[in-house]
Formats: C-alpha cells, structure tokens, sequence
C-alpha cells in the first residue's frame, strides 16, 4: 500500500494503523478492491437526485456516467447525497432550503475522504446551493447541470415552462381560452426529463455554471435527454481526475474576472433576476466582494443576444441548435466585454474554449452588432423606497412602463392580494402600481416567487397584459413583465416598503435608475414610529435558525455565519 499524502483522502485510507483498517475495510464490504485504496484520487459525485424534485429525476443515470469517466482516468468515484431543492413543489419555496442545501454539501465533503467533487446540478436553486458549499471547501470541483428540457409543444405551437403558464393562466381570466384548453397544456409543457427550457432560472444558472468556468464547455444548453449530455458527464468524470492531479481549486477559477464574465453573459442571454442573488452569494463563499452596482455597471451596455423565452420567441433546445454559449461568449469576446484569460475547468482559458465557435441560426442568436434587444442587463434602481436597492430586467418588461408614475395599490402579504386581486370592488385600474409587502427574506420566509403579480382580471379583460408591480420577493426566472424586485431593506426588516399605504404617488425611473414613492421623510418617519414588526408564525428548527441569520436581498440572501469559506482541512480522527 502506498503511503500517499498528496490527497486529503490518504488521511483515511492511506494509513497502515487502526484507523486505516477501519476505513478501507469498512468500505470493502461494498465490494471494493484493494487497489482502489492505492493512493488514487476519490472523486465525490454530489447527487441531488429526488423523485421530489422533477427536474433531477434523471440524475442517476449521468451519476453512472460520471463514474465512469472517473474510472477510466484512474480515480475511485464515490456517489454521495445532498438534499435536494424542486422548486415546483417544495414549500413554501424552495429559496428557504438553498442555504440549508449549501451547509449539507460544505460539511458533506469536509467530513468525508474526497480529494474533487462533480456537482450534479440542474433545478435552479441546486446549482448555487451546491456551488456555495463547495466553495467554503475550496477542493477540485467541477459542475454538471442536468439540462433542459425538451422543447414544449402544443396545437402547433412553441410553449415554454413558466412562461406559458402565467400567459395562458392570464388568458383564461380575461376569456380568451377555455380552462380545459389551459389543462390540456399540461404534458405539453414538460414532455421529458430535465429542467425549465425557457431562459428561466435554472437555463440562467447553468449559463453561469458554463461562464464562470466552473462547468466544461457546452454545459449549458444540452438537452437533457440527449446523448451529448451523458457523453459530457463522462468527460466531466475524466476531468476531475486531472484537476485534483494538478490541484486546481474552485479558487482558482472562480475569481473575480470570472464574476465579471458571467453578469455580462447574463445581460447577454436575458438572464433571470435571481442570478443576481445567488452569483452574490457564490462570491461571497469565496471572500470576493460583488455588488448590485458592479450587476449595473457591467452589464449596462450589454444587449441581449438571445432570442429565448421569456424575453424572446425560442427555448433552450433550439439554442443549443444554434450554437449555445460558446457562441455568445464569443460575440462578447469579440467587442472586448470578456475577460479572456480567465481559466476554466478543463484547465483551457474561456476565449481559448469559444474562439472558434459558430453560430448556426441567428434568429435565435443575434450579432453583438445587430442584437435581439438593445438593453440585456438587470438594472439596479434605488431611491427613498428602496435605499439598499432594486432590481428589474428590462429585456422582460414593457418599454412604455419603462418611466411611470401611479397610484399605489397596496397588498400587506401574499394572502392578503390572493383575497382581493380579483376582487370587482378593488379599485384598481392600469395606471397603478401594484405593491407586494412581506415576501422578502424574513417575510415570507424565504422570499419567495411571488414578485410577477398576475394582474387584476377586470384589467385583463381590457386587453392590458403588463403593469408596474413592485415588492420584495423574488419571481421565477421564466416570468416576465414590468417587474421590481428584491427591495432592500425588505418589509418585514423595516424597510420603506413596509411604510407605503394606499393611495400612496410611486414612481420608477429605469433610465435613470431611480425608484421614489413621493411623501416627506417627515412622514416616512412618522409612519415607521407606528409600524409594528409582522408576525411571520410561528419559528422553530431551520426556519428560526434562517429567519435569524438570513441577510438582505442586495447581499445574496445566505446566512450572516456562511459568508466566506473555512477550507477543507481534514477534520479529528474519530477514535
């Protein structure tokens, strides 16, 4: 047996003493051969695989093919489970766990023999989750995400997850389909594994898996089930075989001009608001400082290139068609918006990986020249309503509402506006503004995906399809519409929001990023003297725990105690 030190996984299996008996005979009884205890490097593959979570449900088949790859590249691969997040039925949203998820995956490899991990990630809250456990560890990693979904069809037409349900759950209020024509959508809309085919959260995430270099190329766009997808899984396996030889670190690929890279990727795909959250929180496990203002710099001049659900007309499969990423990061690259030395997994620099990429339909993917849309990135609005700032992804909404003045009309929590939305009596017309309180971080809890108010049924009736809406939650990346989001300080924390009362003059002003509800400190002043905190329910376990420790929308939402990363020193032996 060697006496190999050069991996963390030699301090269990390595030893020719107690311990090391322990560990490797224990482990034998899976059938395991001696020579895998060789001094090999042992691969974890973190699985979020569940039956629970739809989108992950194929994930025992790459596992397999990720082990593999590791196999054939001289590792020892062993598969190991994380909790997994679906945001499609976990309650009440899935936003609430994704920190729990990250202190599973972080203790996970810390405490175990693994020397590199694969991280099988695809719903959307599992890809960062994931990524900000391990960056508190700091060892070999490399990302594989699940892929989309097949493209949605129905009656002919291109449908896409999340975005066709709010378009057709607005149609059926304002009597323009039939509830059995909106049911009769349903296996249309998820017609095989994978996860959201539109440019929804998850799509979003997994182009940052790609950007940030932390994937291999082409990672993004794969649909799930095809073969490409398993082939690149075994590759990944191979990889990271050679990234924990050469140790090559999460910290050496995710810096900060890899952060940078991917908010103007972001703004370049018209990327989900929630990547703003969860890419802070990524590089807040990593000690690098990024902040709504660098969201607002970089991608300010950065038009949207792609042609996808919701901003657009397409879905992922037929992006992947088109070329993927790699095409987009080419088309930055080209107009100097890429910082091209930036080092990724398969140890090649980003532009040495997309240089020679090819665009094969520029319907779907648009020249940086010639782009979809002229505005891609997310853009931070600030003022008295939300001092810590704002955000709204222009590509999604409305340009006439762009600049808007109105009347506010207010819903205390979510349940208050589920009761009284569709209420004849509300009164409530097209030019007000819709504001949602109590659904940030502590509010909800969890911040839910809530933000994108589907609009009063007498206003849909009129034919109007988008008004400002205004909150602290979150909305689904697949959503669209002249949305304000993750205001900070959130209501429940004593935020302006918290003070806005009916009948209240709010005004947005996206050029020129301001957003204002116009009354007199003096008032907000008076009006915070009689706030009183909201009950949020009752807390015990986790929930009180994040309730507790849960920063602010414009910090990324993890736990005050996570921020930053502790390493992966190997922990006590176990006497």
């Amino acid at each position: 047996m060697k006496d190999s030190k050069r991996h963390r996984s030699a301090e269990w299996f390595g030893k020719a003493d107690k311990d090391g008996f322990n560990h490797r005979s224990w482990m034998k009884n899976q059938g395991i051969p001696d020579d895998h205890f060789d001094g090999r490097p042992v691969i974890g593959i973190c699985n979020t695989w569940s039956e629970l979570t739809p989108c992950n449900a194929h994930f025992r088949e790459l596992a397999e093919r990720v082990k593999r790859g590791v196999l054939e590249a001289g590792g020892f691969p062993l598969e190991f489970p994380v909790t997994s997040t679906g945001e499609t039925l976990m309650r009440p949203t899935a936003m609430l766990f994704r920190n729990l998820v990250s202190m599973d995956v972080e203790e996970s490899i810390r405490a175990n023999p693994i020397d590199g991990v694969v991280l099988l990630v695809g719903c959307d809250k599992t890809t960062p989750a994931l990524l900000m456990g391990a960056a508190s560890c700091d060892i070999p990693t490399l990302a594989l995400s699940g892929g989309p979904m097949l493209n949605g069809v129905y009656r002919g037409e291109r449908i896409g997850s999340g975005t066709h349900v709010w378009k057709f759950d607005a149609m059926v209020k304002a009597g323009e389909i039939t509830l059995d024509d909106f049911l009769g959508a349903e296996a249309c809309n998820a017609r095989s594994p994978g996860h959201c085919m539109t440019m929804g959260t998850a799509s979003t995430m997994a182009s940052m898996v790609e950007a940030l270099g932390i994937g291999l190329p082409t990672n993004a766009a794969i649909p799930a089930v095809d073969s490409r997808r398993k082939t690149l899984a075994q590759i990944a396996g191979r990889r990271i075989v050679e990234m924990v030889e050469s140790d090559l670190k999460m910290s050496k690929i995710l810096t900060r001009q890899a952060f940078e890279n991917a908010i103007r990727v972001n703004a370049a795909i018209g990327g989900s608001t929630n990547a703003v959250i969860h890419l802070m929180a990524i590089a807040g496990r990593m000690g690098i400082d990024l902040s709504l203002e660098d969201w607002d710099s970089l991608g300010r001049d950065i038009p949207c290139l792609v042609n996808l659900m919701p901003s657009g007309e397409y879905l992922m499969e037929d992006f992947y068609y088109a070329g993927g990423l790699p095409v987009v990061l080419k088309e930055l690259g080209a107009q100097g918006c890429l910082h091209k030395d930036a080092l990724t997994v398969n140890g090649e620099t980003i532009w040495n990986n997309v240089h020679d990429a090819e665009c094969y339909d520029r319907k779907v993917i648009f020249p940086f020249k010639d782009p979809f849309k002229p505005v891609g990135g997310i853009a931070v609005l600030r003022g008295n309503l939300a001092p810590g700032g704002s955000v709204i992804k222009p590509s999604a909404a409305s340009p006439e509402l762009m600049q808007h003045r109105g009347r506010a009309v207010v819903f205390e929590t979510i349940e208050d506006y589920k009761a009284r939305i569709d209420d004849p009596d509300l009164d409530i017309d097209e030019t007000c503004v819709m504001v949602l309180k109590n659904c940030g971080p502590k509010g909800y809890p969890g911040m839910a995906e809530v933000g994108n108010m589907a609009l009063p049924t007498k206003v849909l009736k009129k034919g109007i399809t988008d008004m400002v809406r205004i909150s602290d939650a979150r909305m689904s990346g697949t959503a669209y519409g002249t949305v304000v989001l993750h205001v900070a300080p959130e209501a429940a924390a004593g935020g302006p929001l918290a003070l806005v009362e009916n009948g209240d003059i709010i005004e947005i002003d996206v050029t020129a990023r301001s957003i204002h509800v116009d009354i007199s400190q003096a008032e907000l002043d008076a009006r915070k003297a009689r706030w009183v905190l909201p009950d949020t329910g009752p807390e015990r376990g986790y929930v009180h725990l994040y309730v507790e420790h849960v920063n602010q929308a414009d910090t990324g939402c993890d736990l005050d105690f996570l921020v930053g990363k502790s390493g992966a020193a190997v922990p006590r032996e176990n006497h």
